[in-house]
């Protein structure tokens, strides 16, 4: 099959987290598969842009990359040059798959895709969440769904969510869709990461590591992480990430309110070994998120034989309880979760190997794109029997 994906900033655009890799992830494993994978995105890369060649496919672990700049309307990546290729060359694929809402970017892929009579399947990446939408730019948000996204979530061939939790977002703003398909994020741990945790020497020291890995947001919940350290003993938090948001001020300023002082440091982006090292070091992992719709980090702590402590707005909280590998709390009981785990390492350490197992088993990225192919085969031949 010819599959093209949609997206609004790719690699190297590392600072924006879980859904690059997420999507990168799944092109390779599709690439894998035999499918000719390509990739339509922008050169966006925060105020500026990646060193990367423009209409000009580049190949990066079998999958074809093509950057456009954008023009007027950056923040909505809108791209005249990407919307010319979309309408030029949509009809040569058996699947479009669109990643994001509220962009310009899923709304011409879209319409593209419905122009050619190509089935189009779309994954709102978890942006579409009643809480989130109220929070930051809610008349922004509720008028481009009226306009523009009501449509794009109702003629799509499938709605693409990665949790029962984000399934349930969507249904509570009376999203219509022809079909929802539940199927997760993957991840497999790479040699750099296996080569971190074979280093790690976490038994020669006193003091628990808490590691706090994603984006610096409100909505990751640092405002009551930072709160909770409080009545953590003989721990220190490490916070790793992007701040696109300039939130890091507010948070030294909680940090210095609650006197946690050293023990609480921001590490910075990190990426490659040093991300994996960060894991490795880590005695727990903490995400307070106040909206998750899936939570790769938590995956990848998982795997790495971290157990974990997240909130029930968490994309992965059902997995972490069935499967043994943390503890979800609400926000109010954090601190009392995280004390509860500092202090018994036995259970963390049976904790961890839960996780592992689980997220070895069920979420490698070859089982995930079986379950991807089998959806797309079957959207482009009903597609293909609408056509005759």
């Amino acid at each position: 099959m010819k599959i093209l994906h949609v997206v609004p900033t790719y690699l190297p655009a590392k600072r924006y987290g879980g859904p690059i890799y997420s999507v990168h992830g799944l092109c390779i494993a599709l690439a894998q598969r035999g499918h000719h994978v390509e990739v339509y995105t922008t050169n966006v890369d925060g105020p500026g842009v990646s060193d990367v060649p423009l209409q000009t496919p580049v190949r990066l672990d079998g999958v074809e990359i093509t950057y456009f700049r954008t023009g007027i309307g950056r923040r909505l990546y809108r791209s005249p040059e990407m919307g010319t290729a979309l309408a030029c060359h949509a009809h040569q694929f058996d699947v479009v798959h669109l990643h994001s809402v509220f962009l310009w970017t899923t709304t011409a892929g879209a319409a593209a895709a419905r122009s050619a009579g190509v089935p189009y399947v779309l994954s709102p990446r978890g942006m579409l969440v009643p809480e989130l939408i109220r929070n930051k730019s809610r008349l922004l948000k509720t008028g481009w769904i009226e306009l523009f996204d009501r449509r794009n979530v109702a003629e799509a061939a499938s709605v693409h969510v990665t949790t029962e939790l984000e399934q349930i977002d969507m249904q509570r703003l009376r999203l219509k869709a022809k079909r929802m398909d539940i199927i997760p994020n993957g991840f497999n741990l790479p040699r750099e990461a296996e080569a971190a945790l074979l280093s790690a020497a976490k038994s020669e020291r006193e003091e628990v590591v808490i590691l706090s890995l994603g984006r610096i947001s409100w909505k990751k919940g640092l405002d009551r992480l930072i709160p909770a350290m409080a009545q953590v003993s003989h721990a220190r938090l490490v916070i790793a990430g992007y701040d696109d948001e300039g939130y890091t001020p507010r948070l030294e300023r909680l940090i210095a309110q609650h006197g946690l002082g050293e023990r609480a440091r921001f590490l910075g982006p990190v990426h490659g070994a040093a991300k994996w090292e960060a894991f490795a070091d880590a005695d727990i992992f903490a995400l307070a998120s106040y909206s998750e719709n899936f939570g790769i980090a938590v995956l990848e702590a998982m795997a790495c034989g971290v157990p974990v402590v997240v909130t029930p707005e968490v994309g992965l909280a059902d997995v972490v309880a069935q499967s043994g590998a943390g503890l979800v709390v609400e926000g109010n009981m954090f601190g009392q979760a995280l004390a509860q785990l500092a202090a018994n390492p036995n259970l963390r350490l049976q904790m961890g190997l839960s996780g592992q197992k689980v997220a070895k088993q069920n979420y490698s990225w070859s089982a995930v794109a079986e379950r991807m192919d089998a959806l797309y085969r079957e959207i482009a031949h009903q597609s293909g029997l609408r056509r005759r």
